[in-house]
């Protein structure tokens, strides 16, 4: 692969507060002269089904608040539900179309993920280098605090809130521990590295894995 023209993905998962997810992807991209999908996403996947944007927003945001993912799985397989269907607008649907858009997307071009389980979605693509994103607990909590500019307690019940339904949403859809370093190619401590410090470390894989021979 190292002498061959790919595109390629990075799919990046992180913590509440470990600071990297926005900054490091968006970093990444434009280095590379390439996208970053996050919230995007709905909006290709709401072109690709048919299913209105607002539908995907909506049960991005609702799901947050229910135990939906708490009592239930549904790991993606590759399918989707066809517009007959009950389950057409389902979430696990919802998802489907969205994972069905990054699969397409890396046929034409070279792209950075946020969030949306792409490492699990992608992880039969030689061309995908999949990263998490942490720091300590107390790092992030200060973090979060300095960000909102909140107490303590309220950051960590923000922390606590979010990474609770970020493990959900991926147990939920993938069937994998969200935190398993198994998952991933690169595990990074944001707070140890630096964000920037991150960024090239993540270039450096890059260029090893595939060789200077990669594209947007």
């Amino acid at each position: 692969m190292a002498n061959q023209e790919i595109h390629f993905a990075i799919a990046i998962t992180r913590t509440c507060g470990s600071g990297g997810g926005s900054y490091i992807g968006k970093k990444l991209a434009q280095d590379y002269g390439i996208d970053v999908y996050d919230r995007r996403l709905l909006r290709l996947a709401s072109e690709d089904s048919g299913i209105n944007e607002s539908v995907f927003a909506g049960a991005d945001e609702t799901t947050k608040k229910t135990l939906l993912y708490r009592v239930s799985q549904h790991i993606y397989n590759g399918e989707v539900i066809p517009p007959e269907s009950g389950n057409f607008v389902s979430d696990q649907n919802l998802f489907n179309y969205q994972a069905k858009v990054l699969r397409e997307l890396l046929d034409r071009e070279s792209y950075v993920c946020i969030g949306r389980a792409a490492d699990f979605v992608l992880r039969d693509k030689p061309n995908v280098v999949s990263v998490y994103l942490d720091a300590p607990y107390e790092c992030r909590v200060a973090r979060e605090m300095e960000r909102q500019g909140i107490g303590r307690a309220a950051a960590v019940r923000y922390i606590n809130h979010l990474d609770k339904y970020r493990n959900a949403y991926y147990v939920y859809h993938t069937g994998r521990q969200w935190k398993n370093p198994a998952n991933y190619d690169l595990c990074l401590d944001t707070s140890a590295l630096g964000l920037d410090n991150c960024v090239e470390l993540i270039k450096e894989y890059i260029r090893l894995k595939f060789g200077a021979e990669v594209r947007s």
